[in-house]
């Protein structure tokens, strides 16, 4: 693809983007939120079986609203979909969202991943999460950290602590494309126990450890250690300053699934919500339509594989864990 990335490696490579990040330690759950300077278009596809989010059916190419203003990743389960509420209520103070007469709605789709059994408190009595919703708002910029932040905090996979990762890829044709997911799968992200990821072939500049692919695969069997807690779902987002209509993003997320089967083992189960936005900036317009937006998928599908390891090898440990680190149980980072 004679592709490289970005200057930061992260998802606001795409111009115009901005990420904030919310963590409550002792909750050990947390908010990302994905922000544009202007309205951007985004579609969503789903392939988890367990999906919890807010207002994607108007990203069905379909539906009338054209554009978004925000997106929201949250741990908490159900209760996590309050950060997306309180994101908008944000944003209409600022005067921005869809105008209806003289009310502007915000429009700030959602999903959110189950952590609610990762050995934090949840004994709470008024639900935290609009609060990290309005922390991770103010907290947007063009850089933020990854592993145990945002909707990270607290993820896990079957054999290590999950996190929050990015990635970013600039194409030949200019384009800059990006991913960011909250990796909290049933599936692993390494191959069986050894410190290989799954990612590994699509790994650039030892971002990751710089390990290359497992030399063995002792046991393909499914880890599913995880199983019986429900405790799942793999949340993420990609995005370009391609101008891209709806049903080019829906296209554009739907490819970027590919990422995640490549990094994640299992994918896509039963018990997994596992979801992706696409966002489009608009900045950029596709020379070669057809072609512009396959090389878009494909870069879509190589940056979520990416994120997805850089969120696991990113991780740091906490009072608390039910899983290792994978930078503990491996020796670290190189």
């Amino acid at each position: 693809m004679n592709a490289r990335p970005g200057p930061l490696n992260l998802i606001t490579d795409v111009p115009g983007l901005r990420v904030g990040n919310a963590s409550d330690d002792r909750l050990k759950s947390g908010t990302t939120v994905l922000i544009g300077d202007t309205p951007f278009t985004a579609g969503v596809h789903v392939m988890g079986g367990a999906p919890g989010s807010r207002e994607t059916d108007l990203l069905a190419p379909d539906k009338t609203v054209g554009e978004v203003d925000a997106l929201v990743l949250s741990g908490g389960s159900a209760f996590g979909l309050d950060a997306a509420s309180s994101v908008a209520d944000t944003l209409r103070g600022q005067g921005r969202g869809f105008v209806v007469g003289d009310q502007n709605v915000p429009i700030v789709p959602g999903a959110i991943l189950f952590d609610l059994v990762n050995g934090g408190d949840k004994a709470w009595r008024e639900n935290p999460y609009r609060k990290l919703g309005h922390a991770a708002l103010d907290a947007a910029s063009g850089n933020f950290t990854l592993g145990s932040v945002g909707a990270g905090t607290g993820a896990t996979t079957a054999t290590h602590k999950g996190g929050l990762g990015s990635a970013s890829l600039v194409l030949p044709s200019g384009h800059r494309v990006g991913a960011l997911v909250a990796v909290n799968a049933l599936g692993s992200a390494t191959v069986g126990a050894g410190p290989h990821f799954w990612a590994a072939p699509f790994e650039m500049e030892a971002e990751f450890g710089g390990l290359g692919p497992a030399r063995s695969f002792p046991d393909m069997a499914m880890p599913l250690t995880k199983l019986a807690a429900h405790a799942n779902t793999t949340i993420g987002i990609v995005a370009t300053d391609a101008t891209l209509t709806k049903p080019q993003c829906t296209r554009f997320a739907t490819a970027a699934h590919d990422g995640l089967a490549r990094a994640l083992v299992p994918a896509h189960t039963p018990m997994d919500g596992d979801l992706i936005f696409a966002a489009a900036t608009g900045r950029m317009p596709l020379a070669e339509p057809l072609f512009d937006t396959m090389a878009l998928g494909h870069a879509g599908a190589v940056c979520m594989a990416r994120a997805i390891a850089r969120a696991v090898f990113e991780a740091v440990p906490a009072q608390g864990d039910t899983r290792p680190c994978w930078a503990d149980q491996h020796g670290g980072k190189t």
